[in-house]
Parts: structure tokens; sequence; C-alpha cells
């Protein structure tokens, strides 16, 4: 990795000295590329692992395990704003060639997470109880490890906000192959020790443990690399009352959508665990993270994006901003639609292989359903992020109030009607409906031409995405062999694929394209 964090050097003097405006694509190209490695790899481990874990647990105690990790999840809610208010105005210190203020915004911001964090993790040890007893309708032959495991991961909080503060001074300052490098140990790590441990005989609670270790290093590593990346974190160590308010001004609007994010993203997971079973939790939450981890297309761009809205936002570089913003949707469009796509068209397959025939017999119709949304939620966070960094935390906040009562009762309604499906056609509903309110906001917070999505190829592409659904679509009536209807498949992505260089992607697209490859495997190679 020494290759990787030498160029990062390079990149992060052309931020201080050229300002964010001037990023090259090849600097986008090469984040973008190192946020996909550090998704990816954790992705196929997963996928890798997840059957074992699921054959060596349990159904039931694997849906105990799932619940531990989305209630940990959820209380990230006690960062309180604070991680997303750092890379923001971080990127803008950084932008604006003013590095002299970040210590002061990066201690004071540190505070606060490990702070907050010890408040999150004494509430939720308190609330154990309450979770495994009364909420959550867990076997008692697992009440006990339940109640273990999940007060055990409540400790483990003040590592993890810890850890998000100081990712988030790297992310402000473009240093992807920093934060990559601890990332991906870091979430392999999550399968990897259970897989590992479980033929030794390890119960939930010892797991746990072991857990709590490892995010104990991740935190660790992310400090060696801020004040490796950020010289000036180690001279001044200083914490900072006129920091406060900017960070919570901002933050707090955050931290509404902090609180309701997640349960939103959850909700219906905790209702099927409430009203149904842990079985049916783990035939809903198999498929749903594996499809949801698909969207490391989109969060690999965004997680790049985000820091230069902030920064062009600020300067005001209009045509820069819109020229990125409609890229950025097209680009998202052309990459996960037919991955989105090809998983619907072989859902059954892809889960008989990867869990068996009875996850594919009872999960097959939630798994297409939620494809859609994923797509569909995949674009929305173009938008997010845009409304964001122009600064405006209070209308995604005020969008996530106004969804969660709706979404509440919706969910409620068809998980008791129709089970893992009705969950899936509310998510599907929820993030349809979250993603029209973002786009007409953006569209009129930061007014569009009409001409610029044109002009840059998202109406071609839409077009070209409708024609390849509508050809697999027609597929699965041919009454073929999976291995035909697969070579039929294929045959319509690469044509897909060739319409795409030819008329979808203009020089200087094809030029970033071809360099984003070659970063992805010249980084590959320093990685081995």
């Amino acid at each position: 990795m020494t290759g990787t964090c030498q160029r990062g050097k390079d990149s992060l003097g052309a931020i201080n000295n050229h300002n964010l405006v001037k990023i090259r694509g090849s600097l986008l190209a090469r984040n973008t590329a190192l946020n996909f490695i550090g998704q990816a790899i954790p992705l196929l481990v997963g996928t890798v692992t997840i059957p074992f874990i699921v054959r060596e647990l349990g159904v039931d105690r694997f849906g105990v395990l799932s619940l531990a990790w989305a209630v940990l999840g959820y209380f990230n809610l006690f960062d309180l704003g604070l991680g997303r208010a750092t890379t923001k105005f971080a990127a803008e210190y950084l932008g604006q060639g003013q590095t002299r203020k970040l210590p002061q915004l990066v201690w004071t911001s540190i505070g606060f997470h490990i702070l907050f964090g010890i408040l999150g993790s004494l509430f939720l040890v308190i609330l154990v109880p309450l979770l495994v007893n009364r909420v959550f309708n867990i076997p008692a032959a697992l009440v006990v490890e339940a109640r273990g495991t999940f007060r055990i991961l409540a400790v483990s909080l003040p590592l993890v906000l810890a850890s998000a503060a100081l990712r988030r001074i790297l992310e402000a300052g473009q240093r992807f192959d920093l934060v990559n490098a601890v990332n991906i140990p870091a979430s392999t790590l999550l399968f990897l020790i259970p897989a590992a441990v479980l033929p030794l005989g390890f119960c939930l609670p010892q797991i746990a443990l072991l857990l709590l270790m490892a995010k104990l290093g991740t935190a660790l590593a992310y400090l060696i690399f801020s004040i490796r990346a950020f010289p000036l974190l180690r001279q001044n160590l200083v914490f900072d009352p006129q920091v406060v308010r900017p960070l919570f001004t901002y933050g707090r609007w955050v931290t509404i959508s902090n609180v309701v994010s997640p349960m939103l993203e959850y909700l219906e997971r905790f209702l099927i665990g409430a009203l149904l079973s842990m079985a049916a939790v783990a035939y809903y939450a198999s498929p749903y993270e594996m499809l949801t981890r698909l969207r490391i297309l989109p969060i690999s761009l965004v997680s790049t994006l985000f820091p230069i809205f902030s920064a062009l936002g600020a300067t005001g570089a209009h045509g820069d901003l819109e020229r990125l913003y409609a890229r950025s949707i097209k680009y998202v469009l052309l990459s996960m639609g037919p991955i989105i796509l090809i998983s619907a068209l072989f859902a059954h397959e892809i889960l008989r292989v990867w869990l068996g025939s009875d996850f594919a017999e009872k999960s097959t119709v939630a798994f297409q359903i939620l494809a859609i949304g994923v797509l569909v939620n995949s674009l929305a966070h173009i938008p997010y992020n845009l409304i964001q960094g122009l600064g405006r935390p209070d209308i995604t906040a005020r969008f996530h109030l106004l969804e969660l009562p709706i979404y509440l009762v919706l969910a409620s309604l068809l998980v008791r009607e129709m089970g893992i499906v009705g969950a899936a056609i509310a998510w599907c509903l929820r993030v349809g409906f979250d993603a029209l309110l973002l786009f007409g906001v953006s569209w009129k917070l930061f007014p569009f031409s009409f001409s610029s999505f044109i002009q840059n190829g998202i109406l071609r592409s839409i077009v070209a995405l409708l024609m390849l659904a509508g050809s697999l679509w027609i597929i699965q009536f041919l009454g073929e062999a999976v291995l035909t209807r697969f070579a039929i498949a294929t045959v319509l992505i690469t044509l897909f694929a060739l319409a795409t260089w030819r008329y979808m992607l203009d020089i200087t697209e094809k030029t970033t394209f071809i360099l984003a490859i070659s970063q992805l495997a010249s980084t590959v190679w320093r990685i081995k």
C-alpha cells in the first residue's frame, strides 16, 4: 500500500494548493475506483461467508445477529450530525486553503463523538432487556445469548463514532486511499470473525466480543492515518468552543436524518421480527443485504462527490456543479441499471445457489421487488448529497419526518397482510416517494437547464435502459433452460454496453472511464 499512500499525498497537495474546484477527472476516477474496491471486497467476502454463517448459527440465531447489527447501526444517530458537518466544513477549509482551522474542527468534533458515543452506549445497554424480552419475537432459548450480544455490541458505540469522525476528515481531504486501507479489513472482519470462530463452538456473545476488539483496532488505525495525512493535528490538540456552533447548526438537521433514516432503512425488518418470526427476518434480511450492497457503485461515487459538492457550492461554480450533477445521474443509471435488471431476472437461481432452495422458495419475490427499489434509491443518492452539500440538510430532514409516519402505517399493514413480500413492497414505495421529493427539491434549489440533461445524455440513457428492461422481461417467457436465458441476457447486456460507449458517453467521459479502469487495476496490483 506504500505506493497508494504516496499518490494520496500528491493528491492532497493538489487540493490544498489549487482548490477542490480544480480537481481533475483523474482524481475523481481514482477515488471512485478506491471506494469501489473498499466496498466490493467486503461484499464478496460477505457473499461467500453468509451462507456458511447461516448454516452454523441456524436461521433464528442469524436473525438475532442481523438485528443486533441493525440496532447498532441505528444508534449511530448519537453522531448528532457532526460527522457530516465535519466533512462539509473541512472540505470548505481545504478548498479555500484555510488548513490552519482543521485541528480545532477535527478535535472538537472527535471529542463530541466520543462523549455522545458513551451516552448512547449507556442508553442502549439499559434498553436491551426491553428489546430482547418485549420488542423482538426472540425464541426463549436464545434470550440470554441475545441479551449478551446486544450489550457487548452496545459498548462498541464510542469506538464506532470516533472512527466515523476520523474517517470524515480523511474523506474531506480526498484521502480515500487511507480510508479504504482501514475500511477493507474492518468491513471484512464483520463476516470473517463469525465464519472463523463458529466451527470452534463460539456463541453469539463471544462473537460480539471479538467484533468489539476489531472495532477498537479500526479506531486506532483511523487515528494513525488521520495524523499522518494532516500533521497539524499532532501539533495542535485543541478544543475550540467557537467551532461548536457551526457544527451543531448544520448537524442538528443531519441529526434528525440520522434518527429517522435508520428507522426508515430497518423499520420493516423490526416489524417482521415483532409480527412474524426470526426466521422471517432471515428470509428478508439476506436478499436485502445482498441487494443493498450492490449500491457500492453510487456510494463509491457520492462519497467522493459530497466534499466536491460542498466546495463547489461555497465557491459558486454553478456550471461545474450542473455538469457534475447531470453526469453523476447518468453514470448511476448506466452502471446500476443492467446489474439490477439481471439480478431481478435470475433472482430464483441466485438465491438457490447462494442460500439454498428454502431461501429461493421464500425470498424470490421479495428479492425482485427490492431490486427495483435499490435502483431508485441509488439514483436518489445524487440529489440527497447535492442538497446537503449546498448546506440545506434541513430539507432532507423534513422529508424523512414526512415519510416516517406514512411508512410506519404502510409497512405495518403490508407486513401483516403479505409477510416479507409486503415488507419489500413497502420499502420500494418509500424509496420511490423519497426519490421524487429529492429530485424535485434539488431542481428547485438549484435550477438545472433541461438542455443540460439532454446534452449530458440522461434522456438517451433512460430510453436505452427501458429498451433493455423490455428485452430482458421477454426472456422470462421463453421457457428455455437457465443457461440459454443467461446467454441471451449476456448478448443483450453486451449490446447495451456497446450502445452506451458509442452514444451515451462523450470523448472526455470515455477518457475518464479508461483512466478509472487503469486506476482500479493499478490499485488492486498495489494491494496484492
